[in-house]
């Protein structure tokens, strides 16, 4: 029995979302949506029908969707796009991020305060959660971007993006110059309210296969009148903002799984319940396992635990072997052995990151695959703390989900 506990990594491609793309990977319309005959014109409307869905979900105009090739593109559009008009500036430009975003967002920072941007990193509280207030407190006259992640992909931690928002649009009108604000929604979409004028955001970026939908598949909002230089020139597709020949069967999938959003949330209720009944069975049966983060504002589906003796390596090489799949943290940085940034925002020490994992679930998750997880769980951490020579104490309490 394979049991698939990462969700937050990729999830399988939803049935319906399959048949969906079906007819644009047979040969049935298999047109260049930039061609003005026939067939192209067939492959052009999937777009337009996609791009017209996702535009209802997130409460916005068709005209405002833009197709990637995945949210790490998309992130680094906005990013790279919206600063660029600044920095031929004598003041250069001023952005803020937090210290736990997501590589596609904290590497671009990255990149553009070593060519001379001003970068302010926010810290977290050891919750796992930005304080609107040290967003006001970052914000300077010559600050152009601020970029937030709405739930992060670690922890599952929610921040404030509506508040946040809120401060970034009174302080531009102060100003009167705009500073432009981005917010990953990546791990967001499939369970919380992405309308993006309650938000109050001007860029929002989101992925195919974090919602049951293909790989290789992403997007990103951005508000009409705001500038944005392309990452990728050529043909001039997507109104310019990103050349090359659109994936339409990957594109007619993602209009599908954003679709289908509004139809699972019925599950969220499972899925809720089912996090409650692995966070109660982990302290019950594993000792010295610590919940990393808080209960409240976080995500139904995402879990991090960490646990004394162990390395979170080889917790998941260990259960992998039981056909059990869980991670150390975010899959694109699984091969790197630097401590999480996520939980070291947190406060946690060298032997809590390294011992952590975290455990994702879906709507295709059973209470049969978490009882099974449960009973081989404790099996494998009592064998590999057996090798480390620890020896663990009891845990005090359990936690109760609400």
């Amino acid at each position: 029995m394979k049991i698939y506990l990462d969700y937050a990594s990729t999830s399988p491609v939803d049935q319906k979302v399959f048949f969906a793309m079906k007819p644009y990977l047979n040969g049935q319309f298999f047109g260049n949506p930039s061609s003005f005959h026939l067939f192209g014109q067939e492959a052009k409307k999937a777009i337009d029908d996609s791009r017209e869905k996702i535009a209802d979900f997130f409460g916005c105009v068709p005209e405002e969707i833009t197709f990637t090739g995945s949210a790490t593109e998309a992130n680094n559009t906005v990013i790279f796009g919206s600063v660029k008009p600044f920095t031929h500036l004598s003041l250069k430009p001023h952005l803020i991020t937090t210290a736990f975003e997501h590589k596609s967002v904290f590497m671009p920072y990255k990149e553009l305060e070593s060519i001379g941007a001003e970068v302010t990193y926010l810290p977290t509280t050891k919750e796992g959660f930005v304080k609107v207030l040290d967003v006001k407190k970052a914000l300077k006259k010559n600050t152009v971007l601020v970029s937030i992640m709405y739930a992060n992909n670690e922890i599952g931690a929610i921040q404030p993006i509506a508040e946040i928002g809120k401060i970034i649009k009174s302080a531009s009108q102060k100003q009167k110059s705009k500073i432009y604000f981005h917010t990953d929604a990546v791990q967001a979409v499939q369970y919380l309210d992405c309308n993006v004028k309650g938000l109050g955001v001007d860029f929002l970026t989101f992925s195919g296969h974090k919602i049951y939908g293909p790989k290789g598949i992403g997007g990103f909002y951005k508000r009409k009148g705001v500038p944005l230089f392309p990452l990728i020139y050529g043909g001039g597709q997507e109104r310019n903002l990103r050349a090359g020949t659109e994936n339409v069967s990957f594109i007619a999938g993602l209009g599908e799984a954003i679709s289908q959003v509004a139809q699972n949330k019925q599950k969220i209720v499972q899925i809720r319940s089912l996090k409650q009944r692995l966070i109660s069975g982990i302290i019950k049966v594993v000792p010295e396992s610590k919940l990393n983060g808080v209960i409240k504002n976080y995500l139904p589906n995402i879990i991090n635990f960490s646990f004394k003796g162990v390395e979170g390596e080889a917790i998941g090489l260990a259960l992998s072997q039981q056909g059990i799949a869980v991670s150390t943290g975010s899959a694109c940085e699984a091969q790197d052995l630097k401590p999480s940034r996520s939980l070291v925002a947190l406060g946690l020490g060298p032997e809590d990151t390294h011992g952590s994992i975290r455990i994702s679930i879906g709507k295709f998750t059973t209470e049969k695959e978490v009882d099974k997880f449960l009973k081989v769980f404790p099996i494998v951490i009592a064998r590999l703390r057996k090798i480390s020579g620890h020896k663990a104490t009891k845990n005090r309490k359990l936690i109760t989900y609400n």
